[in-house]
């Protein structure tokens, strides 16, 4: 115990600021830097919003978890729960050896479980140990979904014990290899889907960290735990494509059962699949949807001898594993290009989404992960009429995405993408983008041909769609002004030139040589005003 009158080592978490108070310390430049995005103009909403009462139970504390007075702190460890770790080694010593005796008696714990027992000489009241995965790249999807449980199960505890206050350390150490910005972001999401789901009797929760791990919790907390609705609308582009299902846990399609009704029965037009359902979602009574033989239905296709109606099936199967596997996967990177993002509406009300050729960096990204992001960013947007304005604007070799891909992305996604696509705006053309978008349109793909427009400058644009209605990039407006001067120019010096030199001709015979003389520097003085126009407008 401590001496008489002498100040407790011990941390209360009433004297430590929330997340929501923290927003004036160290909020404001962290949103100056996140709102210079163009996303973070998006219409559409945060899966994570704006929610303070959820915030003012988030604390962030630098410092010793073993020191912190909450119902209970988590330890983590190994499946012997006996690690050695910095966090371990300081709950053990503050705890005293009545801890390790009491963890003999438990006989281990498995990966993604907790074991509970008294917090003895802390002053937390309990102890949560919990194993966080070993990762490795090849077993990622286990991984998350163990890291996942861990958090997950630590909260279910809390509730059923009726503790008011968690403490967390980083569940996942370095000795185990988890990548600590991956394995921040589920800890957030879990707790957060948690807190709103079933944390109305949890009071407080603590992410204890060092000063390292301090950097990148302040960095992502934002994402998951926006204290202002510019914060949300300013992180919004930053949160990762996969960011679990309803209760933050990892979304994995191979787990996924997928079963229709009257098995084995390919052609049935009584009843019409649910095309919006997530495969994740079972019907009402057990086999609800169960597939048929999905090799015999494969070897059919090859044969040509399944009709359009199981055609049109096997297709919307294929379609619903591409969506799982965008929903499951990271595609923080190809989001962070900014290539592809939601604006307003055009003249008719429809959405708008924009491409911007020049931030596709074909030759360095992951081409199935940008189809794999296309499909997750559009899905929810092609359920009604929209239009998509694509920049050719100072694009490079290095830009152009190739036939292949773009017929494999028109083969996968699924008939919606193509029904309400009512037009495709391509700006700032060239003679040989028009040329090869033709024969696209003409001999790969059909139905697009007539739904794309060239528009050689944003004020054709802005006929269709009204210039408060998109976020346009700077590099193109700048272009498009730089060439509406040119043209400009080039106008003033042809009505010019004329009446400076005068309009050169060829001499007739009747010509006198003085005659052929004069139109002859009229032509050389033509030729230096229009070398001079040239200099003066470039």
């Amino acid at each position: 115990m401590d001496p008489l009158g002498a100040r407790s080592q011990f941390v209360d978490i009433q004297t430590l600021p929330t997340w929501q108070q923290q927003l004036g310390e160290d909020g404001e430049e962290a949103l100056q830097e996140r709102s210079g995005s163009l996303l973070s103009q998006q219409a559409f909403p945060s899966p994570f919003p704006f929610r303070p009462d959820i915030n003012r139970k988030i604390i962030l504390f630098t410092g010793d978890i073993a020191l912190l007075n909450c119902t209970a702190i988590v330890n983590t460890s190994n499946e012997s729960l006996n690690d050695k770790n910095p966090v371990s080694d300081s709950i053990h010593q503050l705890a005293g050896p009545e801890l390790r005796d009491e963890l003999l008696k438990l006989k281990g714990c498995r990966t993604g479980e907790v074991k509970l027992t008294k917090g003895f000489n802390l002053s937390a009241r309990f102890i949560i140990h919990t194993v966080g995965p070993k990762y490795k790249t090849k077993y990622r999807t286990a991984a998350e979904s163990s890291l996942y449980s861990c958090y997950r199960s630590v909260m279910q505890l809390a509730v059923e014990q009726s503790m008011a206050s968690v403490g967390f350390c980083v569940v996942s150490t370095t000795k185990r290899g988890y990548p600590l910005e991956d394995a921040a972001h589920i800890a957030f999401r879990t707790v957060r889907r948690f807190l709103e789901n079933h944390g109305n009797s949890v009071e407080a929760v603590v992410f204890a960290v060092s000063e390292t791990e301090e950097l990148v919790y302040k960095k992502l907390l934002p994402l998951y735990y926006p204290r202002s609705e510019e914060e949300e609308k300013a992180c919004l582009p930053l949160i990762p494509a996969d960011i679990g299902n309803s209760e933050g846990e990892p979304v994995v399609p191979e787990r996924q059962i997928r079963i229709a009704e009257k098995p084995g029965t390919l052609e049935d037009d009584s009843e019409e699949e649910n095309l919006e359902s997530d495969l994740g979602q079972v019907g009402n009574h057990a086999f609800a949807r169960m597939e048929g033989d999905v090799d015999k239905q494969r070897k059919l296709i090859l044969q040509g001898q399944m009709s359009e109606a199981a055609m049109q099936k096997q297709h919307q199967r294929n379609y619903n594993r591409w969506l799982c596997r965008a929903r499951a996967e990271d595609l923080s990177d190809i989001a962070a290009l900014k290539a592809l993002y939601q604006t307003g509406v055009d003249m008719c009300g429809r959405t708008v989404m924009v491409v911007v050729g020049r931030n596709i960096p074909v030759t360095l990204i992951d081409l199935e992960k940008a189809l794999l992001y296309f499909i997750h960013v559009m899905d929810h947007i092609t359920v009604k009429e929209y239009v998509m304005v694509y920049f050719h604007t100072l694009t490079g070799e290095h830009n152009h995405l190739d036939s292949d891909f773009l017929k494999n992305l028109y083969d996968i996604v699924d008939a919606k993408f193509k029904k309400n696509l009512k037009a495709f705006y391509y700006v700032h053309p060239t003679f040989r983008s028009k040329v090869s978008t033709w024969f696209f349109t003409t001999f790969s793909v059909s139905g697009m041909k007539d739904k794309v427009r060239y528009l050689d400058n944003l004020h054709q644009l802005f006929t269709c769609i009204k210039p408060e209605q998109i976020d346009i990039p700077p590099f193109v407006l700048e272009y498009d002004a730089r060439k509406f001067i040119w043209k400009a120019s080039a106008a003033w010096w042809c009505r010019l030139v004329p009446w400076l030199a005068g309009t050169p001709g060829t001499p007739s015979r009747e010509t006198s040589a003085g005659g052929i003389a004069e139109q002859g520097r009229n032509e050389k003085n033509h030729q230096v005003c229009l070398h001079l126009m040239f200099v003066l407008v470039m």
